[in-house]
């Protein structure tokens, strides 16, 4: 028996209130025969994904996930994946089987690289940046609702903070329940650049605020001098045509895809929207060997490829070394304990990259170079890891 082999394949889903944006997860451990682990995380309902991974297996193409690859060595990122993706097509292949794909092949990274002694961007290609330049997501603590005077009081110190960290980019939003006119929402936008300053890259998440996209183009025309580096989610997610449509009748840099799985999806993207960004997550889009095929892909299209990234440090660790290996894309979303109060994503996991001069620095260590905090684990799931 072969030491490197896959032994078992857990889900793990953790539970637990944030004051705003929830984070609830769904940690996937693999473990080797010689007792070594690795881990990911899968988006969606937690309870959900561990009930999709425990499926019975009824024929070829709806096969229990897990017991697929047992026995099957973690460094074949490719045939494991696509012998996952058969496993379940019949319910898979998109939707919570394609969350749980994405969780284990997170996993299979962090394992391959620990047995093999290597950092995980070594196993995605290798090094085409030498640290890691993130855009920093800052969503006000207040409520989705909230009048744009609110939200933009809590944003003050958000980003007094981003400027004292010397970031190179953020991220803000638009709260997705207020009610604004789009005079206010381009009030609000000019409020924000004035307390950022015009020194730190800023993008704006609409939150899928608008339907029509001359609204769009309304607001972008008018905050020129705002100089947003993206616009985010305008328009409804699959709305390819109506985001064509402004993609060319502005200057701003559009993008979407957050919700797309599978370079199936990111495909049509890619050929019809005219988005000059696109963002399929971590933990939803298929997990790191399918955002390694998407982003590829999108090098033929001169499309820079963003993954979202809203989740635990295991993500934000896969997202260090996924922009390690990504030889176009300027900025990385990145959620980090500094600019985000959840105690999932402060305490989950150990070794938390600081922000030195406003980036991250290349990670060493081998797979993902994280661990479960097991104190912590314990103390929200009430048992051992």
């Amino acid at each position: 028996m072969k030491d490197n082999l896959i032994k078992s394949i857990e889900f793990l889903p953790v539970n637990i209130s944030a004051s705003n944006w929830s984070q609830n997860t769904c940690i996937v451990k693999v473990t080797d025969n010689a007792g070594r682990y690795g881990i990911g995380e899968a988006d969606g309902s937690p309870s959900v994904i561990a009930a999709f991974a425990d499926c019975e297996t009824e024929h070829k193409w709806l096969s229990n996930l897990t017991e697929s690859l047992i026995g099957r060595d973690p460094i074949e990122f490719d045939a494991n994946w696509d012998l996952m993706y058969e496993t379940t097509r019949w319910i898979g292949m998109r939707g919570f089987g394609m969350f749980a794909i994405s969780g284990i092949d997170m996993a299979l990274y962090d394992l391959a690289g620990k047995q093999h002694n290597l950092p995980a961007y070594k196993l995605l290609g290798g090094e085409f940046r030498d640290k890691i330049t993130p855009y920093f997501t800052l969503y006000p603590d207040c409520a989705s609702d909230s009048e744009p005077e609110v939200a933009l009081k809590s944003y003050e110190s958000l980003l007094k903070k981003a400027r004292d960290k010397k970031v190179k980019a953020v991220k803000i939003c638009i709260m997705q329940d207020a009610k604004m006119t789009k005079q206010q929402v381009v009030d609000y936008l000019k409020e924000c650049r004035k307390m950022l300053g015009n020194d730190i890259d800023m993008m704006c998440d609409f939150l899928y605020r608008f339907t029509d996209w001359q609204e769009c183009r309304w607001i972008l025309d008018r905050i020129k001098d705002v100089d947003l580096f993206f616009a985010e989610a305008m328009l409804p997610h699959d709305d390819l045509e109506g985001h064509r449509k402004l993609s060319e009748a502005v200057s701003t840099r559009i993008c979407g895809a957050e919700m797309a799985t599978t370079r199936f999806e990111c495909e049509q993207w890619l050929k019809y929207s005219g988005v000059s960004i696109i963002q399929p997550d971590y933990n939803r889009s298929g997990g790191l060997t399918e955002l390694r095929r998407i982003m590829h892909m999108a090098e033929q299209y001169n499309v820079q490829v963003s993954p979202h990234q809203w989740k635990t440090g295991i993500t934000a660790a896969a997202c260090r070394h996924l922009h390690i290996a990504n030889k176009f894309t300027t900025y990385v979303e990145y959620l980090h304990p500094d600019f985000y109060d959840g105690s999932l994503r402060k305490n989950l996991t150990t070794n938390e990259a600081p922000i030195i001069d406003g980036c991250l620095e290349k990670p060493e260590a081998p797979g993902l170079g994280i661990d479960i905090n097991r104190e912590f684990y314990k103390e929200i799931t009430g048992k051992e890891f």
